[in-house]
């Protein structure tokens, strides 16, 4: 079960892996893509949190499924119903702009919307890139006049003229890359397609911040199923096909199994917190 649109880089390895268990087990396996419609990944992850707990429905899930879901008043969410499996990617997640944008880097975004209304788009309110994207404005000294979530962020929502800004994956917007002004990266380190754009860790290092995804089971979840999942997603993840993705798309790919995932989850819950700090929640 993945919580977006087909298209982006979670689709496309969710997709690899469910391939390589079919191919392992003479199980069939089928990827189904299930949106929120502006209510982020949650509506889908709440699918996986109601289904049972035997290993046949795994969550492909962003950052924000464990880490924001208990705390938005969902109930099949509340307590965090899952465990990872491992995480598996971590998006090239920029800021762009439109190329005739009247800034470029971050600090003239700052400046000119002191004077000027700037929209942002974003996959939900409460996901981790939107919030993220809007304590860093406060943290810079601004703040977007408005902001929309859609369900796809990509080339057509910045040509339509109905936001001035997206915080969206390299993968959805690389059609149009070079008509773009891409600000910042939320990456680790600085993509590689993009040497000259900084990670938000350079520009404000208290928010720095890597957005990723991982494979999640209900907790109750027998041993065994888990084992099986990880066994295909490894075999996949060390593919040479998965080294093409990330060459082309910029991806940072690569496993960590179920202990070093819960490790970067308790890390990200302490930047989430100064972000909740910043936005004065």
């Amino acid at each position: 079960m993945i919580p977006f649109p087909p298209g982006d880089l979670e689709d496309v390895l969710t997709r690899m892996i469910a391939d390589k268990f079919q191919e392992d087990y003479g199980v069939p396996a089928a990827v189904v893509n299930k949106p929120g419609g502006g209510g982020g990944p949650f509506p889908g992850a709440v699918s996986v949190a109601l289904a049972p707990a035997d290993g046949y429905t795994v969550g492909s899930f962003v950052i924000d499924v464990p880490l924001v879901g208990p705390h938005i008043g969902i109930a099949p969410l509340e307590g965090n119903p899952f465990d990872p499996i491992g995480i598996f990617l971590s998006y090239p997640f920029v800021l762009a702009a439109k190329g005739d944008a009247p800034y470029s880097t971050m600090e003239e975004l700052a400046a000119y919307a002191k004077d000027h209304k700037v929209t942002l788009g974003h996959f939900g309110d409460a996901t981790t890139p939107a919030r993220h994207t809007k304590a860093t404005a406060k943290a810079l000294g601004f703040s977007f006049a408005t902001d929309a979530a859609f369900d796809a962020l990509d080339c057509n929502t910045l040509a339509s003229g109905d936001v001035d800004m997206i915080n969206t994956t390299l993968q959805l917007i690389r059609p149009c890359l070079d008509d773009l002004n891409i600000l910042m990266s939320v990456t680790n380190e600085r993509i590689p397609i993009l040497p000259d754009v900084p990670t938000v860790g350079e520009i404000y290092p208290d928010l720095a911040l890597s957005t990723w995804n991982g494979l999640f089971v209900r907790k109750d979840t027998p041993a065994e199923a888990r084992a099986a999942i990880a066994k295909a997603a490894v075999e996949v993840i060390n593919s040479d096909e998965a080294r093409k993705v990330a060459e082309e798309t910029g991806a940072e790919i690569y496993w960590l199994d179920a202990d070093a995932s819960n490790a970067q989850i308790k890390k990200d819950e302490a930047t989430l917190a100064r972000i909740s700090e910043i936005l004065g929640e």
